[in-house]
């Protein structure tokens, strides 16, 4: 990773993301497909919910022959943790126009967020359109299509599980974060550990009691705030 914002430069950071893509899409797909789901309906679910965790969920849901309205609201509520990552990125795009920020915000996944708060490490605390959308359709081409080869191998593999592609992002998502906190020189890193402990923490404590999205968002807020607290800290 580099300090350009370029669509070259957009390109060479989203290719260690998108290898994560490759495998839990296609076991999105092979799960779908074991699933009786046309490779149609795979196909649009992956362009039009473009969501890992949803879609699994939604493919259960239409297995088990559940309303559209209780998909809808599925789908919106472990999604509900994009406003808060969307609302994190947007100071950073004040000088894009209104559509150029919807665009981006459509796309915006995990692991682009995760992408780009480390990217800030290299620019000055600087993004743009063109690097964000080339990270952002990058990953959501490459999402699609293997979504469509994991339904054409659907049948040579029943039961993704045994070979751990459900892993796939989790482990990424790890890698992303530890080169976040290795890269912003702003912060102790050890401020940084602590405040992922306290998330880490809240998340374990707190999905016991509430729904796992409702406990994300949560989790969120609560390190936010320690975070704020541990920083006017050290400033004081």
């Amino acid at each position: 990773m580099n300090d350009e914002l370029t669509i070259r430069s957009g390109i060479h950071d989203v290719m260690p993301t998108v290898f994560g893509y490759i495998t839990v899409g296609m076991a999105y797909g092979i799960v779908a497909k074991t699933g009786h789901l046309s490779l149609l309906m795979i196909g649009l679910m992956s362009l039009i919910v473009y969501a890992g965790s949803a879609q699994f969920v939604l493919v259960s849901m239409l297995a088990a022959g559940s309303p559209v309205g209780a998909m809808v609201i599925s789908t919106a509520l472990i999604n509900a943790r994009m406003s808060l990552m969307s609302m994190t990125v947007a100071p950073y795009l004040k000088d894009e126009s209104m559509t150029q920020n919807v665009l981006i915000g459509t796309l915006l996944t995990d692991e682009s967020f995760a992408l780009s708060m480390n990217k800030l490490n290299y620019t000055n605390h600087h993004l743009n359109a063109p690097w964000f959308h080339t990270v952002n359709v990058g990953a959501y081409l490459v999402w699609f299509v293997a979504s469509l080869l994991g339904a054409v191998i659907g049948g040579m593999i029943p039961n993704p599980d045994n070979f751990g592609l459900d892993f796939a992002v989790v482990a990424m998502f790890i890698g992303l974060l530890y080169l976040q906190m290795i890269t912003d020189r702003s912060k102790p890193f050890l401020r940084h550990l602590s405040v992922a402990g306290v998330v880490a923490v809240a998340m374990v404590l707190l999905v016991r009691y509430l729904p796992g999205t409702t406990a994300i968002i949560v989790a969120t807020v609560i390190g936010c705030l320690f975070g704020m607290g541990v920083e006017r800290h050290a400033k004081s």
